[in-house]
């Protein structure tokens, strides 16, 4: 049976010391495979200079490949992700970082792994992503999308802002903190978690959001539908320019006053891992859990 992947594009970031290895590794295998192979076009300075493969950008790769196959950390994932996305190519990490929940495959495991997969045996799984919009004056003044969370803090260390949630234009609370976490399920194992957060299994169609320090002892999480319109009003008395941080890599400043307006994207992330994929199990490995048992 013919592989239902025939252009594969190979995505990632070179600053690992040994992405080239696992770089070169994967290239053989989707050569003697008989796949076309088109590999971002940063990663060409990698490269033989004699080598034949097609170069382009990520926007171009998402629009002509039927696998995009990310090599690096979660990171690499999350920034070829909010590009990948809008083109609905469905995406596989290499895990060439630390944790790795979205890169699941070892590069160990690369050459068992990923011919399978792209022989058909896999499971698929759809996350969403977020969209965030600051708003001055009722209109949108900068735009960015997020697959793990979007923040508005101080900034700062030890100062605060004051802000107002409302979800679906219904107000929620004011309050005083270092800022707010505004987090898809996918993120919830990420800042998410370190600031108190749920972990939130990927299935749910749910947002999780997280005060960071907030000036009261019975702020906690709040859990809300996926489809709500989420709006953080930065209330005009702030003296600092709180910056939104979207996957910890997209940064846009607002000012007092304005608005953030969050929800959720149309278009979603189709993410392929190996058959016998866990949630639970990357979460026992990741976390430690039942680390300290012995038998």
């Amino acid at each position: 049976m013919p592989s239902p992947f025939k252009t594969i594009g190979v995505l990632g970031r070179s600053h690992d010391a040994d992405f080239a290895s696992a770089l070169a590794a994967m290239l053989e295998m989707l050569d003697a495979r008989g796949h076309q192979v088109i590999v971002e076009d940063r990663l060409r300075s990698g490269l033989p200079d004699d080598v034949s493969y097609s170069f382009a950008e990520r926007s171009e790769i998402g629009g002509k490949a039927d696998l995009a196959i990310v090599i690096g950390g979660d990171g690499s994932l999350l920034s070829a992700a909010r590009t990948l996305a809008r083109h609905e190519v469905p995406v596989l990490g290499v895990n060439r970082g630390r944790l790795g929940f979205l890169t699941d495959i070892n590069p160990d495991q690369l050459l068992h792994a990923i011919p399978l997969i792209l022989d058909g045996q896999y499971e698929s799984e759809s996350r969403f992503l977020l969209d965030a919009c600051v708003i001055r004056n009722h209109e949108v003044v900068a735009k960015a999308d997020a697959l793990n969370d979007v923040v508005v803090n101080s900034g700062t260390s030890a100062q605060m802002i004051e802000y107002e949630l409302y979800i679906n234009d219904l107000f929620v609370y004011r309050q005083r903190a270092d800022g707010l976490i505004v987090s898809t399920p996918t993120g919830s194992t990420a800042y998410s978690l370190s600031g108190g957060g749920p972990i939130m299994h990927p299935s749910l169609d749910a947002v999780v959001l997280v005060p960071m320090f907030p000036h009261a002892l019975s702020s906690r999480p709040i859990v809300v539908d996926g489809n709500s319109d989420i709006r953080i009003d930065i209330l005009p008395r702030n003296r600092i320019h709180p910056p939104v941080t979207c996957d910890g890599q997209t940064n846009i400043t607002a000012r007092p006053g304005d608005s953030v307006l969050i929800k959720k994207k149309p278009h979603r992330l189709t993410l392929l891992h190996p058959v016998g994929h866990s949630f639970y199990a990357s979460c026992r490995d990741k976390l430690r859990w039942s680390a300290a048992l012995v038998d």
